[in-house]
């Protein structure tokens, strides 16, 4: 059965253009054309793959979908996730030149998540930049952990912290450090 072309058919064709490669030389900062995103969320097991900008606009129903996938998994809460950070990845992804779906470790935390993991380890900051939207822990199929750590430091954009035991890096998009954890 065919099914109609409405928005949400159109965001899910996003998909299959997202994996495929970028172009190594491609300019993702250029204000004409689509910022396409995708994120596998481990702890949801949810899915998505869309553009969330276009032709030097927002998507607001794909930043609210984004939302809904980067949201704490603890407590099911929901934040604005900032644009920046978003802007971040997609810079990342050109830089590896890949368009696979990130797979989100941590995205958004509420306080109450934030702090129970804070009173567990010592790695988490007691005011992290994930409870304001503006952090995220992921890992990228098919691109060695210490690649992803390297190109996030070389895009100087904020905050990098190397996790090789956890398999993850931390991307935020905070003032400029980096930290091994």
């Amino acid at each position: 059965m065919k099914q109609p072309i409405n928005r949400r058919n159109f965001l899910k064709l996003g998909m299959l253009a997202a994996a495929l490669p970028l172009p190594a030389l491609a300019n993702p900062q250029r204000a004409t054309g689509e910022r396409l995103l995708g994120f596998h969320n481990l702890h949801t097991g949810e899915r998505t793959v869309l553009p969330y900008w276009i032709e030097g606009r927002y998507v607001t129903e794909s930043l609210t979908e984004i939302n809904h996938v980067l949201r704490d998994h603890r407590t099911n809460l929901i934040a604005e996730i900032d644009t920046g950070l978003l802007d971040l990845l997609h810079r990342v992804g050109a830089a590896l030149g890949t368009a696979r779906p990130f797979e989100v470790i941590s995205g958004y935390r509420s306080p109450a998540s934030n702090q129970m993991l804070a009173q567990n380890s010592s790695g988490v900051a007691k005011r992290s930049l994930h409870m304001d939207g503006k952090a995220i822990d992921i890992r990228l199929p098919g691109v060695p952990l210490a690649d992803l750590h390297r190109t996030g430091l070389t895009l100087k954009s904020g905050g990098v912290g190397y996790y090789p035991k956890s398999n993850f890096v931390h991307l935020d998009v905070g003032r400029v450090r980096s930290w091994n954890g």
